[in-house]
């Protein structure tokens, strides 16, 4: 009885304050913050006494709270727009998609991976489809979210409330999120609310944007962007509620991406500043979502970082081919970098599931991974064992089953040829903390060499660019990989990997892989659980890219499938429990996706809009001489 006065009296306080508001001081920012803030707060109470009273073995009881639970999941649209980017680690708790993430994020990656526990409405609906249901868990659920809510009143975020900084930015990761999560289900576990939730939140934002330019009149968002935002809601109010039938490209290419341009010119405009760690990795410079300067994971320079003469980055560049070609970084001078990331493969090897050792008899546990885009993860490797390219590079250098080398052993022989020395002492005066030639000056000149080839664009890029038109198919399965083939809760926009908005950490993710295309046994490779032992991460594995996926066959870590219309048979499946695997914590849904074969054709459309019109070049024609002798017979690229 106590809990129902209180929850009355919270409402009453909430209504009171909200007329009070409305009443008194029109148009003001803080103040819209403020009752949006309280309405989430009343829905939440709500929602806890309405669980509280009602029967968990009621179906009719349980329509009941999915009802309140709606509401309050209504009242979270609302103000999404300041929660996500203000504190997104609370923001997991009020409205998290898994009960645990483990994350390493790019600002704190030298650091051990940390656990993340997420409660809030999106798990309590989901927990509301099991079959036994337990009313304390739902609760704690729900409490929880509460509990995380009250930080959002704390001085720090009504201090960064008065001044417009924070506003740009806010509006930045929206419209992100726009493209690359709200419209997928990512978060939404009902899909037929994920159209009615974006109409709802899209109206609730367009106020925000009046509040906003009445309380900052000198730094407003312009007329040209509140017309096209204007638009955007007239567009989405006549779009089917079925959002498998949302038209996801015409979206993001007529509407959410030309905001964001204009949104990008307003913070450089408006000399927007951050401090939050969450634009760490964002480019206030970049004008396109689809721009590859939008983010990086990764600095291809490495030691190299300080140089921006381009004269110099090319020497450096054209000293990284020849080391990428030549077997002089192996232990037995038979093999380079180029023996499993052939260049003219897309920097992989498309010939076997997995490439040669280096004792040239057996294979490598785990297929190669294609070069080109890899910066644009925050983890290298499919276990996300290492931090940076360069330390990826000096990894496979002293692999015993790579390159079979020691660090030592590899300097030596590089300094043994005149061309390599001169270079390297010529580089050295530009890595002032460093005395000597190092490694690392060796591995961020091969990083250097092979990161310019993920600069290049593909034909879907062109198209959201303005650039070229699409085909109706590809255009066709883009919308289909946003919707029902569930593609995009794991590959987002715009690299279509496992970075998602804000762009600071890599995900991984536990499909489920067969040891061999008839399924008799999962992969033994126990993946991302190697760097980070813990449960959740058994057999997980990181999002890798769907770009270029037409040419870098084989699929998977353990290369186990030839060709696309496998993969998509396989997630179209459910994945390995869908093929009948046993499998604890298969995090893809094991429920079929009842793909036709009209989505398939267009979904493959799709995916090789997204090859990339890469311009390769040619093998060097002779490796540096050497003064020892006998290392004057190897050749380009090794011998396997």
């Amino acid at each position: 009885m106590k809990k129902k006065i209180v929850v009355i009296v919270f409402f009453i306080i909430a209504l009171t304050v909200l007329f009070s508001f409305k009443n008194t001081i029109p148009g003001n920012y803080k103040t819209d913050y403020d009752i949006k803030l309280l309405i989430f707060k009343s829905r939440q109470l709500a929602l806890v006494a309405c669980i509280e009273k009602n029967d968990l073995s009621s179906i009719k009881d349980i329509e009941k709270i999915k009802t309140q639970l709606n509401e309050a999941r209504l009242a979270l649209k609302s103000i999404d727009f300041w929660l996500r980017y203000l504190e997104p680690i609370s923001y997991k708790k009020i409205n998290g998609p898994l009960p645990v993430e483990w994350e390493t994020e790019v600002f704190e990656k030298f650091e051990k991976p940390y656990k993340r526990e997420g409660a809030g409405l999106t798990l309590a609906a989901l927990y509301l489809e099991e079959k036994k249901l337990n009313k304390d868990v739902l609760l704690d659920l729900i409490r929880s979210s509460i509990n995380a809510t009250q930080v959002y009143t704390s001085d720090s975020i009504a201090t960064q409330l008065k001044d417009y900084n924070h506003f740009f930015l806010c509006n930045r990761l929206f419209l992100l999120n726009l493209a690359a999560i709200y419209t997928t289900g990512f978060e939404c576990p009902a899909s037929e609310k994920i159209v009615p939730e974006l109409n709802a939140m899209l109206k609730e934002v367009g106020k925000t944007y009046s509040v906003f330019n009445t309380s900052f009149t000198e730094t407003p968002l312009t007329e040209n962007y509140l017309e096209l935002y204007k638009a955007t809601v007239q567009f989405v109010n006549k779009q089917p509620l079925d959002f498998e039938k949302f038209d996801h490209f015409t979206f993001i290419k007529d509407f959410i991406n030309p905001l964001f341009t204009i949104n990008q010119q307003l913070i450089k405009e408006y000399n927007v500043s951050s401090k939050s760690n969450i634009d760490y990795s964002l480019n206030k410079n970049s004008t396109s979502i689809f721009s590859k300067n939008l983010y990086n994971g990764q600095n291809s320079k490495g030691i190299y970082l300080r140089i921006k003469d381009q004269k110099i980055l090319a020497e450096i560049e054209k000293i990284g081919k020849l080391l990428f070609y030549d077997p002089i970084l192996s232990g037995n001078n038979l093999r380079s970098c180029a023996s499993c990331h052939k260049p003219t493969q897309y920097f992989t090897d498309t010939l076997t599931n997995t490439s040669l050792q280096f004792d040239g008899k057996n294979y490598l546990p785990r297929n190669s991974p294609s070069l080109i885009n890899a910066q644009y993860n925050h983890l290298i490797l499919l276990d996300g064992k290492h931090i940076t390219l360069q330390h990826q590079t000096k990894d496979v250098i002293t692999n015993p089953i790579e390159l079979g080398s020691n660090e030592q052993e590899v300097l030596k022989k590089i300094l043994s040829c005149e061309e390599y020395k001169t270079a390297f002492k010529q580089f050295l005066k530009y890595t002032p903390t460093e005395k000597e030639i190092t490694i690392e000056h060796v591995s961020s000149a091969i990083t250097l060499y092979y990161a310019k080839f993920s600069k290049y664009y593909s034909s879907f890029d062109m198209a959201m660019n303005n650039n070229e038109a699409m085909n109706e198919p590809a255009k066709k399965g883009f919308n289909v990989f946003m919707s029902k083939a569930q593609c995009a809760t794991c590959h987002f926009v715009p690299q279509f990997n496992g970075v998602k908005p804000p762009y600071v950490g890599s995900e991984f993710e536990v499909l489920g892989v067969p040891k061999d295309i008839n399924f008799n046994y999962l992969s033994p490779d126990s993946g991302r659980f190697r760097i980070n032992p813990a449960t959740e991460m058994a057999n997980a594995f990181r999002t890798g890219t769907i770009r270029n996926a037409a040419k870098t066959m084989p699929y998977m870590h353990n290369g186990v499938f030839r060709n696309l219309d496998q993969v998509i048979d396989f997630y179209d499946a459910g994945g390995g429990i869908g093929k009948g695997l046993k499998i604890n914590n298969q995090t893809l849904s094991s429920d079929s996706l009842h793909l036709s074969k009209e989505d398939k054709i267009n979904l493959l459309a799709f995916i090789r809009s997204l090859d990339e019109k890469i311009e390769f070049e040619n093998v060097p024609e002779k490796l540096p001489t050497s003064k020892i002798k006998k290392l004057n017979n190897r050749k380009v690229s090794g011998e396997y």
